[in-house]
């Protein structure tokens, strides 16, 4: 029998016919299990010699099989490896590596410019309730200058946020009347009407700064270094009276044109400047809603379009290139800065 099992077993070459084989020899039901069929009828002597013949079959053939089993894994080892040769002069795979979307581009260097004033990085949801969004920031139900920051409502207090400044409310609720020095980056939404300048989804940037003693001044040099940082060391900003509910006094922010510098062209309407931003220093009832006592503690705030700087920056002249995926246009910035 085992003489019978070698030969057969040279014919094998893959595990599915081994463990096929290996049940007929070695099953319940298998050849050398069937010459246990007979035990009942031997003699105690007979039967002794016959479990010890048994036994010795089965050790030899589960050594045989167990051997042929290791020489079939070799086997497929062997094969796979031959498969999974590398050819090293074969020319490598080209990967094309992407690049940082330009609005994301200037968030960064936004963030690392104010990170490295002392400022902190602040977030908050873009679903908003209509008090955070609204109604600590001086804009009553009803109050007409709601009607320029008209957004998407999902019941009459929730609403996607017109704007970040709801992240300041929420700071200034959790400081508890201590100075702040934050950013706000993020996505806001608004009914505009989509066109070459508006977008009903649009990123801002906004900032804040509460403490003692805090001044317009110390408005205008922070808004010079954004200017310079992005738009360039020889850029210059003027500040034009302007109204805000939430900053008394407010202003406009306007910088030196990037095209000709100043001298007047078609982009800056000839003027010499481009408004870029508004800003202004926080309004006494703001501090008061929020837990500041305004007689301690004042303070600016500012916020900028992203879109609108990173189109200065680069000379886009039409926003929705930044979301039409157009990876034409998105090449063109992999080697910007």
């Amino acid at each position: 029998m085992i003489e019978e099992l070698k030969i057969k077993l040279q014919e094998i070459n893959n595990l599915n016919d081994l463990n096929q084989l290996k049940a007929n020899y070695l099953g319940k039901k298998g050849l050398i299990s069937a010459k246990m069929a007979n035990m009942k009828n031997l003699t105690p002597e007979e039967k002794k010699n016959l479990g010890q013949e048994v036994n010795r079959l089965k050790q030899e053939a589960e050594a045989l099989f167990n051997e042929k089993e290791k020489e079939i894994h070799q086997a497929l080892v062997v094969e796979q490896l031959k498969k999974e040769t590398i050819d090293v002069t074969m020319p490598g795979y080209k990967f094309n590596l992407g690049t940082i979307h330009p609005l994301n581009q200037t968030i960064i260097d936004l963030e690392n410019l104010f990170v490295g004033l002392g400022y902190e990085i602040a977030e908050g949801p873009e679903i908003e309730t209509d008090e955070y969004c609204f109604e600590k920031l001086n804009l009553p139900k009803g109050h007409p200058a709601r009607d320029m920051q008209d957004t998407f409502y999902i019941n009459p207090e929730l609403l996607l946020r017109s704007q970040t400044s709801p992240v300041q409310v929420r700071t200034m609720l959790a400081k508890e009347g201590k100075p702040i020095q934050i950013i706000c980056p993020g996505k806001t939404y608004r009914r505009d009407a989509d066109d070459a300048t508006h977008s009903h989804q649009f990123m801002q940037c906004e900032g804040l700064v509460l403490g003692k003693n805090i001044t317009m001044a110390d408005l205008k040099g922070a808004l010079l270094d954004m200017a310079k940082k992005i738009l360039g060391d020889d850029r210059k900003i003027r500040l034009r009276p302007s109204y805000f509910p939430f900053t008394e006094p407010s202003v406009e922010v306007d910088v030196s044109c990037v095209k000709c510098g100043g001298k007047g062209c078609s982009m800056c309407k000839n003027s010499g400047w481009i408004e870029i931003l508004g800003a202004g220093m926080v309004n006494h009832h703001v501090l008061e809603m929020c837990g500041y006592d305004p007689n301690e503690i004042q303070g600016f705030a500012f916020g900028v379009g992203i879109e609108r700087i990173t189109m200065l920056k680069y000379g886009i002249e039409d926003i929705r290139n930044f979301y039409s995926n157009d990876l034409r246009f998105l090449k063109q910035f992999k080697e910007a800065k």
